[in-house]
């Protein structure tokens, strides 16, 4: 965040030593509110590396750990083991030596900046830290308020390669990225102080009365099960959702997959199933229809330079959760089994971390798990749209031959895509669905795994 609006007090200089940093519980993907502090690995009066795991977090979801994103000791723990923390509030605060020299109403993390005051008695504060709320990639306070203060916009700092634990991108990565800045021009994007219309607050709703007869049972909803309650409600509401449909045959792929799937059981000690085929069509679709793999960002298109596809996976305990492959469309067909199958077996056993539940640019459902035909879901925000794939049916089909047309046994499948009416119009989402069904059609029975 910069100077504007505080042009009266630009002449005012605070000289301040940055001897507290407030860690805070961070962001640990779509929908997380809050986290359970499990174990702190440093005690109070440690000394802290930069990107040193102070701290062990639990969701519903993941598991996780908080690195230190500054050098110095650890002076204080704000919460004991087992208590729930709310995503934002600071948990400990950490010693450090620097010294900084800021100008009235430039942010310092960690520190709050004392007031001073004119004879009118007018006070300067520190300005509220803004917060990434449009990513769901891991950045520490301090990252935050670099890149605020050097006007490093979101879509240059998601490309920013992080060489901390995890990848995360720590301060040196910042700095590197701000040296070699100025040969560079940074992509048009929306700046990280900038507003957005996705940031303001939805009005308010009634809720309808519910009563309650004799017989009926009352249960309280999980936490996760609220979070994913709120999370479907926001995405109805900040996107106008269409939803269209087409069938294809996917003969060729499952005469395929039943060639190969014992040999490569036996070859690979693990399955293959027809979701890796899903994806890898989904992903070659996005190659080729780009402005489906985006984000919007009030009035700002985000057009997304990676292709992280997720798949949404039901929970034995009836929950849903999303990981995420990264860069699926530079993966080959086994390399997209090989993650399929790791991250479906994380999620059952409940290990999967922050970051393969973040990042997503594009979602599929497989409504086919459960004999469905199909379905309209609702989008995984900040995404655009999701693929829904229904179960695969044996049905008459006529088909064209030199011949003349004849009837013939084959297997359908129907394919429905729910997308953002805000940016996406039906003719593009017809013609990406159309490009997804000619690859899935298209199969060629030899292909090689």
């Amino acid at each position: 965040m910069g100077k504007q609006g505080l042009s009266l007090y630009d002449h005012l200089t605070i000289k301040l030593k940055m001897d507290r940093f407030e860690i805070v519980m961070p962001k640990m993907g779509e929908s997380i509110i809050e986290a359970t502090i499990t174990k702190w690995l440093k005690t109070e009066g440690d000394m802290l590396e930069e990107d040193d795991a102070i701290v062990e977090i639990a969701t519903d979801k993941v598991d996780s750990e908080i690195p230190s994103p500054v050098e110095g000791k650890l002076i204080k723990t704000l919460f004991k083991e087992g208590d729930v923390v709310p995503v934002g509030t600071v948990i400990a605060l950490v010693e450090t030596e620097s010294n900084e020299e800021t100008t009235a109403g430039e942010a310092i993390p960690g520190v709050a900046v004392p007031e001073e005051k004119t004879a009118a008695t007018i006070s300067i504060k520190k300005p509220e830290q803004q917060d990434l709320i449009k990513s769901t990639r891991f950045y520490s306070p301090l990252v935050k308020s670099i890149a605020n203060n050097e006007s490093i916009s979101m879509a240059e700092l998601e490309n920013i390669q992080g060489s901390g634990k995890n990848g995360r991108v720590t301060k040196r990565d910042v700095l590197a990225y701000l040296e070699k800045r100025n040969t560079t021009t940074a992509p048009p994007a929306m700046s990280l102080s900038a507003p957005s219309t996705q940031q303001k607050s939805m009005p308010k709703i009634k809720l309808p009365p519910v009563n309650t007869e004799a017989g009926d049972e009352v249960v309280e909803m999980s936490r996760m099960r609220r979070l994913i309650a709120d999370h479907m409600v926001m995405s109805k509401q900040i996107s106008p959702h269409v939803t269209s449909f087409i069938d294809a045959d996917v003969t060729n792929i499952v005469h395929w997959l039943n060639k190969v799937k014992n040999s490569f059981l036996q070859r690979e000690g693990e399955k293959i199933t027809f979701t890796p085929i899903f994806i890898n069509a989904a992903a070659k679709a996005l190659r080729e229809f780009p402005q489906i793999n985006a984000s919007v960002d009030g009035y700002n298109i985000i057009y997304r330079k990676n292709m992280n596809i997720g798949m949404a996976t039901a929970l034995p305990n009836g929950n849903l959760i999303v990981p995420v492959i990264k860069n699926a469309d530079e993966k080959s067909l086994l390399g997209i089994v090989k993650s399929v199958n790791s991250l479906a077996a994380k999620a059952r056993n409940n290990t999967l971390s922050p970051e393969e539940i973040q990042g997503g640019t594009f979602t599929i459902t497989n409504f086919g798990s459960f004999d469905s035909l199909t379905g309209t879901p609702v989008i995984n925000q900040p995404q655009v749209a999701i693929l829904g794939v229904g179960v695969i049916r044996k049905q008459p089909v006529v088909l064209e031959t030199s011949q003349g047309d004849v009837i013939a046994i084959r297997h359908i499948m129907i394919l429905s895509l729910a997308y953002d009416h805000r940016i996406v119009d039906g003719a593009l989402a017809g013609m990406y669905l159309k490009r997804i069904k000619e690859i899935m059609e298209n199969w060629d029975p030899d292909t090689e795994i």
